[in-house]
């Protein structure tokens, strides 16, 4: 099958553009995401590069070899910066642009300009960078699990490595001269797989934006907005599926902020706010990392300890009990701060989680009528 290379310079012109237009148009529905807007900068900036080397021969040299490899290289630079900004990392947009600056000034060197295996070295070596930049921002920001990062790694690596393979082959290969570039194998190849390319990376760079943005709801409904822990929804999804597993023992406590009707009703909303956040850090610091920690409604909030039985959980509970009657402001001395607590254990009440949330808030509801700011577990009913 014979590439015609003005054809695919062609559609390679209007598929940029389209890309660009894309990723301008999804940036304009969110504002925020900075790197959209980047990107359609990057491949409308490509497009108008392809069109200028489409008229090679029709327009001067200095526009259809100068500028439109200058525009080109600047465009690999950009889509770097748009991952970076992707990443929440500095855009740095000089460094991005100086490749294509760097191609133009040389262009200007008779010697350099002369010679086109030099020309191919130089601006394979700059795309291949960014590509390569490009892929290793992508892969270092895995630490977000967004599974369209494997294959957006694997494609600006794959595309960075076309590159670098037509750097020797430039030494190694006899290149078309000047005059008959248009019908050279070379840029026909190129031009196939930088379409290729720039389908493939609008998929996936789409993909990665959508995947963020899934994760940030995700997470959001997940969170409690106030306290920053677990919602209710992730608490309880969360302990079902510990409670799913059979040899685990588990130990549930329920906390109740003693009185905090009075705290709200003597020193404002904004008061108890800040007594929901600062009991949330101090249970938080004293709970264990594997602890399933979150916020059930008011000031209400559960606990789900895996791997303890009952006696080091409540040990636990001792810990945070004293600790919140600790708490004080000094602005607000009259502040008082204490939490009463109910414990209910797999081992003693099964692994259903409703029936868990019972028995610990009846224990909670006895510590509250023995006098609060104490813990209270459950008795053991039947073996697990």
């Amino acid at each position: 099958m014979r590439l015609d290379t003005p054809t695919l310079l062609l559609v390679t012109v209007i598929v940029t553009f389209m890309v660009g237009t894309l990723f301008l148009l999804s940036w304009g529905q969110d504002r925020k995401a900075r790197s959209l807007a980047i990107w359609g900068i990057a491949h409308i900036t490509g497009a108008v590069a392809s069109g200028l080397l489409s008229l090679r021969g029709a327009i001067p040299d200095a526009v259809s070899v100068g500028l439109a490899n200058t525009l080109m290289i600047g465009g690999y630079g950009l889509i770097w910066s748009g991952v970076r900004a992707f990443e929440g990392r500095p855009l740095r947009l000089g460094l991005a642009l100086s490749g294509g600056a760097l191609w133009g000034v040389l262009c200007l060197v008779p010697e350099f300009y002369a010679s086109l295996a030099a020309r191919v070295i130089l601006a394979s070596a700059i795309a291949g960078a960014f590509c390569f930049a490009g892929a290793y921002e992508i892969w270092r920001g895995r630490g977000e699990p967004l599974v369209s990062r494997y294959p957006a790694t694997i494609l600006l690596g794959a595309y960075g490595l076309v590159y670098v393979v037509r750097i020797p082959l430039a030494l190694l290969t006899p290149l078309p001269t000047d005059q008959n570039l248009m019908q050279s194998a070379w840029l026909a190849i190129l031009c196939f797989a930088g379409m290729l390319f720039t389908v493939a990376i609008a998929f996936t760079f789409m993909a990665l934006t959508k995947e963020r943005i899934e994760r940030v709801q995700r997470l959001a409904a997940d969170t409690d907005p106030l306290t920053g822990v677990a919602s209710r929804r992730a608490l309880v999804s969360a302990a079902q599926a510990l409670l799913a597993e059979p040899e685990r023992p588990v130990t549930l406590l329920l906390f109740d902020l003693d009185h905090f009707k009075s705290i709200n009703d003597a020193h404002g909303h904004t008061v108890g706010d800040g007594v929901l956040v600062g009991f949330c850090c101090v249970v938080r610091a004293l709970l264990p990392p594997d602890a399933l920690f979150g916020r059930m409604g008011g000031e209400e909030f559960a606990c789900v300890l895996p791997d303890r039985d009952v006696e080091a959980a409540l040990r636990y509970a001792a810990l945070i009990r004293g600790a919140v009657a600790r708490l004080a402001v000094p602005d607000l001395p009259g502040l008082s701060v204490s939490v009463s607590i109910g414990a209910a254990a797999s081992r003693a009440f099964g692994r259903d989680l409703d029936t868990l949330l019972r028995e610990a808030d009846a224990a909670l509801y006895r510590a509250k009528r023995n006098g609060r700011n104490r813990v209270e577990v459950s008795a053991a009913r039947r073996a697990a």
